[in-house]
């Protein structure tokens, strides 16, 4: 296990749920994170709850459905003049649930997979490429256990996407010191989870900083579940 004082993390989607619980998972190992939300002033209630760690935060936003956004969303990360060691792509989105699952229009796919894949791609080959000239790097792609449920097929074919584009970036980077994962967050109480999760959104930790914390040879294109997952 590699420590992380001093690194800095890119999350998106951090401003709530899931991606703010990651933010204070690693701001406790001392990681800068720089806090990401859909719209200027977003991030505030994350930045306030990392005050009690000694680490420096940034703010960045824009909306991941519109490639003139996401490359502002860069620009803006840019900006700070900081190496991104973690990226986090934890931001997404699910559309309605159809009972009758062949009624998912063409704009219901559409939207996941700007959301859910083409801003993650965007977003990795943005980043990846310093991380692999510093010789260190942690990316990790949020994806989900969902199957059988073609209810919910737009969203569950994007994180099929998600998956094919980790593994395809790993083989990459095999002898690099970066390392890109898929991470499982589970079933849990948050806007896209629902009230009637299994587990808290707080469940999420430990577990979700597993594939941050791996040495530089350790797993790379693997799977990691952070309901199952003990550091």
């Amino acid at each position: 296990m590699i420590y992380l004082k001093g690194k800095t993390a890119f999350i998106t989607g951090s401003s709530r749920g899931i991606g703010q619980q990651i933010a204070k998972g690693l701001a406790a190992h001392g990681c800068n994170v720089i806090v990401h939300g859909r719209a200027r002033g977003s991030c505030e209630q994350t930045i306030g709850m990392l005050e009690e760690f000694p680490i420096k935060t940034f703010a960045v936003y824009g909306e991941l459905s519109d490639e003139t956004n996401v490359k502002d969303l860069i620009s803006q990360v840019e900006a700070l003049d900081l190496d991104v060691d973690i990226l986090y792509n934890n931001a997404g989105l699910m559309t309605a649930f159809h009972e009758n699952y062949w009624e998912h229009n063409w704009d219901e796919w559409a939207l996941t997979f700007k959301v859910n894949v083409f801003a993650l791609y965007t977003l990795c080959s943005a980043f990846l490429p310093g991380m692999v000239e510093r010789g260190f790097g942690r990316v990790v792609n949020l994806t989900s256990g969902i199957k059988d449920q073609p209810e919910l097929a737009p969203y569950g074919a994007s994180k099929w996407a998600v998956n094919k584009i980790t593994d395809d970036f790993a083989i990459k980077l095999i002898d690099s010191g970066v390392r890109i994962n898929m991470l499982d967050p589970g079933w849990l109480r948050t806007d896209l989870g629902g009230a009637n999760a299994e587990h808290p959104v707080e469940a999420v930790l430990p577990g979700a900083l597993a594939p941050a914390l791996i040495d530089d040879d350790g797993p790379n294109g693997k799977f990691f579940s952070a309901i199952d997952h003990e550091l």
